[in-house]
């Protein structure tokens, strides 16, 4: 298992096969999901095996964020080649709903930032949110972000947001 950021707050880090249903019920929470698609049980398994698939290649991929006091499962985040625009690197977060509020939504924005230089060549990372999520708007203007024109994703408009390799 593999660690790519640890603070003495949170740890993000690979998930472990034994995880598949902690990552699968953390999205059945409504409030939790309600600014990302809308997917079926099957999908967060589909995605969950995913994951396990891509750290075997790296750079990129799903990431179980954890409480280090407790152990406790705060959320997942990710790390991508952006579809829309070649050359850039998508960041996402979803954290559960006891966490926000709590500045863990920018610690982890700017740890995939930090990996996602670190780890790519591109000078460009991108994150997008439904353009009702105010919170993780201001997540992202925190962790540095610039917010662009929104952008079309499969017909649903969404704020974007860049960050520049400095």
């Amino acid at each position: 298992m593999s660690i790519i950021y640890q603070s003495n707050r949170i740890v993000i880090r690979e998930f472990l096969p034994s995880e598949e249903s902690l990552f699968c019920c953390f999205f059945e929470d409504k409030e939790v999901t309600q600014y990302l698609p809308q997917l079926h049980k099957d999908d967060y398994r589909y995605l969950f095996g995913l994951a396990l698939k891509d750290y075997k290649h790296g750079p990129f991929g799903r990431w179980g964020i954890f409480d280090t006091e407790n152990s406790n499962f705060i959320g997942n985040c990710l790390l991508r080649p952006f579809v829309e625009i070649p050359g850039q690197m998508e960041i996402g977060y979803s954290l559960d709903k006891s966490y926000w509020g709590r500045g863990i939504g920018t610690e982890v924005a700017k740890a995939l930032i930090c990996y996602g230089f670190a780890k790519t060549d591109s000078n460009e990372i991108v994150a997008l949110t439904d353009i009702r999520n105010r919170g993780s708007q201001k997540v992202l203007q925190n962790s540095g972000f610039e917010q662009l024109e929104n952008i079309l994703r499969k017909g649903v408009e969404l704020n974007y947001f860049l960050i520049k390799r400095s």
